[in-house]
């Protein structure tokens, strides 16, 4: 890693705990065609607490990055710390919950019983289990639903129960990989809002796979900007709203140059040649 990606991690060090720490990480898949790079060299530090949105064109190892800090894939070189401890020893702690693209609820199961599943795995007590599961409904505005089944809820809702379940256990780090990809922009929008309003509320480290500017924007202390395949990092770049806002900031000046120097790093990575 150059000095300056040296000074900026010393700098975050010295003044919050760092939650997740990249170095100089890359990813190389073995193929029937040959090898694919997913990853080059990948350096990034995240301080704790910080809500930092992945943007980039399909392919350019978004969600692949976010399963390495997973450790559901290993890379080929570098180091990877998860709140200071390997990203395996990090997942048998549980130390972070992963939201899906899809709810990924079971139809058989009640929105209740959906929300246990980690904690009954876990061997958490019935009575803890209830009180969980209460709890964190609660958070994402769904109590009087535990006993609907996830058909009969909409599909935001039902994505609102996935990241209920993923908090459900309290994990330091809560991993999105694209939640909201496949909703409306009116229940987005109202999805983005309760997602800041929960992150507010926990105080968790949050890492978001995005394809929409205006979301990154909107939701993030910090933007990763990533190339087309090989990925790389093209830009990080800071949010410094204020932590409690609203879809009005996105009219404002300072919304619009940081979604500008998005577009303008997304360009210089060739993604829309791809």
């Amino acid at each position: 890693m150059n000095s300056a990606a040296d000074a900026r991690a010393e700098l975050i060090s010295s003044q919050q705990r760092l939650a997740v720490d990249v170095r100089n990480v890359s990813l190389t898949f073995e193929t029937a065609d040959g090898k694919v790079d997913a990853l080059s060299n990948v350096s990034l530090q995240i301080a704790d607490g910080e809500f930092v949105s992945f943007i980039g064109p399909s392919g350019c190892g978004k969600t692949t990055m976010l399963r390495v800090i997973a450790d559901l894939q290993q890379p080929t070189s570098g180091t990877l710390l998860v709140n200071g401890v390997s990203a395996e020893q990090a997942r048998l702690e549980r130390r972070y919950g992963y939201v899906f693209q899809a709810p990924a609820l079971f139809p058989w199961r009640t929105i209740e019983k959906n929300l246990k599943l980690p904690l009954e795995i876990m061997g958490f007590s019935d009575s803890e289990q209830r009180q969980r599961a209460a709890r964190y409904l609660a958070l994402v505005n769904l109590t009087g639903f535990e006993r609907k089944f996830p058909w009969q809820l909409s599909g935001g809702m039902q994505q609102r129960v996935s990241i209920a379940r993923a908090l459900s256990f309290d994990p330091e780090l809560l991993l999105m990989d694209e939640p909201f990809g496949a909703l409306d922009e009116i229940v987005r929008d109202h999805l983005n809002e309760q997602l800041l309003q929960l992150w507010d509320k926990t105080g968790k480290t949050v890492l978001f796979v995005t394809h929409s500017i205006p979301e990154a924007v909107f939701l993030s202390t910090k933007i990763v900007v990533m190339s087309p395949r090989p990925g790389r990092i093209i830009d990080i770049i800071d949010c410094n709203f204020p932590r409690v806002r609203t879809l009005e900031i996105r009219e404002t000046p300072e919304f619009l140059k940081i979604a500008q120097r998005v577009r303008v790093g997304l360009r210089a990575g060739h993604s829309y040649d791809e």
